[in-house]
């Protein structure tokens, strides 16, 4: 294919050239979004008078056609064309001959190829989102089964107080929940046209930039031509808000691995998202979990290639920016795989609550609240903290635990203790007694859990607002 550049030179491309240049092996994806902005231009083009309405006519029907023809599997992207933009208008003037030839007036291939990743990436940060969403979901009906389910907290790895699985699961809804809110205020900075920018200076034309915005769906037009063709913002603020996401999944999916070995058996894994070895035929592997362990390095690999790429650029468009799609859509690919399997994998886990409750019940995480009924009863708080951590030594020595000593055995440490110290240490009582706001107490995970129902509920009324 001939390039449309070429009348400046006397030499044909070097074919290796050719091959270290092009860019159509990954942004062909953006075909839609390209076919979309060379509409909405060609459209603005015939209102402002700039083509005749009668051509922009054509071109935008021309374009459809198109677009139907390579959704159908009738029209191959050609793998010699050099990128998606020059191929689609390469086609559209093999259709309609001159006419063809008017759809580039007043625009550049750097403010063209600027709009098609931003309207690209528009879209993907609405599928991350829906994706967001069913996980956020999906823990919160996960919390909601098991508000009573009392299991150890760590500190260090260590056994540390007692908490519910609900209130643990939660600690993830709040993440993601903070995730989903940075995407969307990241899609609004995605959202503007820099469409009319052209190379860098604009045009002499009469364009209208805000009719194309509009007609596109944007929030707006940017307002500087350099910045509009030079900025990859978005983009790395799009590839930092999934390096949270799966850094958020990677934490769970530790989590998930240690709780589905046999020295914790908190969850078992559904078999249909578990492998076995080729070896030893006992083993049930939390393969799932340990891939979004490791692609959440690689995201980060994703993310600081377009920081390292981005960082010594001179204005305007620089070549260089070419490495920014396969590295965004590098992230895309397996940032929206992992939020969907990690969700089903989840969703259909084993809680094994009476592991969760034996686990609990020894470790003496009740030894704070031990510590907590010496203060209710008048001693102060490092007093009480050194008679509960003698009464810890004793119980290792003797090899037993705070709930079997007997009251005798308590007297010889305080005389302040009495009967109610079982109720104290109760695990029940442990956990319910922490009623503090963001607590684990049964009141106060019931308000967490409101507090993400609410958050889902009202993202689902703007979905439905916005159709």
């Amino acid at each position: 294919m001939a390039k449309m550049w070429d009348a400046r030179f006397s030499k044909a491309e070097n074919p290796r050239v050719n091959d270290f240049n092009s860019s159509i092996s990954f942004d062909s994806r953006m075909y839609r979004e390209d076919i979309e902005g060379s509409v909405a231009h060609a459209a603005m083009l015939g209102k402002c008078g700039i083509i005749s309405k009668e051509d922009s006519s054509k071109i935008v029907s021309e374009l459809e056609s198109i677009l139907n023809d390579l959704e159908s599997g009738t029209l191959p992207v050609d793998p010699e064309a050099e990128d998606i933009h020059m191929f689609i208008e390469q086609v559209l003037t093999e259709r309609l001959g001159d006419v063809g030839k008017r759809l580039h007036t007043a625009r550049s291939r750097n403010d063209q190829v600027a709009l098609d990743i931003r309207l690209y990436i528009k879209k993907e940060i609405e599928s991350v989102l829906a994706l967001a969403e069913e996980l956020i979901k999906t823990i919160a009906d996960i919390a909601e089964a098991n508000t009573d389910t009392v299991m150890p907290g760590y500190t260090h790895l260590q056994r540390a107080q007692p908490v519910t699985f609900a209130h643990y699961v939660l600690a993830y809804a709040f993440m993601f929940m903070r995730d989903y809110d940075r995407l969307t205020e990241t899609e609004i900075r995605t959202s503007v046209s820099p469409l009319g920018s052209g190379a860098l200076a604009t045009t002499t034309y009469p364009i209208d930039r805000e009719m194309v915005a509009e007609e596109l769906g944007l929030y707006g037009i940017t307002q500087n031509s350099i910045d509009g063709v030079s900025d990859r913002d978005f983009l790395i603020e799009f590839a930092f808000d999934l390096s949270l996401i799966m850094m958020h999944l990677s934490r769970f999916s530790e989590e998930i691995i240690l709780w589905s070995s046999s020295e914790f058996a908190y969850v078992e894994l559904d078999d249909a998202y578990s492998t076995g070895s080729s070896i030893m035929p006992q083993k049930k592997n939390p393969d799932i979990a340990e891939l979004v362990r490791g692609k959440t390095a690689r995201i980060y690999g994703d993310l600081n290639t377009l920081l390292v790429m981005m960082k010594g650029l001179p204005l305007a468009y620089n070549k260089d920016m070419q490495e920014d799609k396969e590295a965004v859509f590098d992230a895309i690919d397996n940032s929206k795989m992992c939020l969907e399997l990690f969700c089903s994998m989840i969703r259909t886990m084993k809680v094994n609550r009476n592991r969760m409750r034996k686990a609990a019940a020894s470790g003496f995480i009740n030894a704070t609240d031990c510590a907590d009924y010496l203060v209710r009863k008048g001693m102060p708080f490092r007093d009480a903290y050194k008679i509960s951590g003698k009464l810890v030594s004793y119980c290792l020595g003797k090899q037993t635990d705070l709930e079997l000593l007997s009251l005798d055995e308590y007297r010889q440490f305080s005389d302040l203790f009495e009967a109610d110290i079982y109720d104290a240490i109760n695990l029940d009582n442990c956990v319910n007694r922490r009623n503090v706001p963001g607590g684990p107490s049964k009141t106060s995970v019931e308000y967490q859990l409101s507090q993400v129902r609410s958050f889902l509920a009202e993202k689902q009324n703007e979905e439905a607002e916005n159709k």
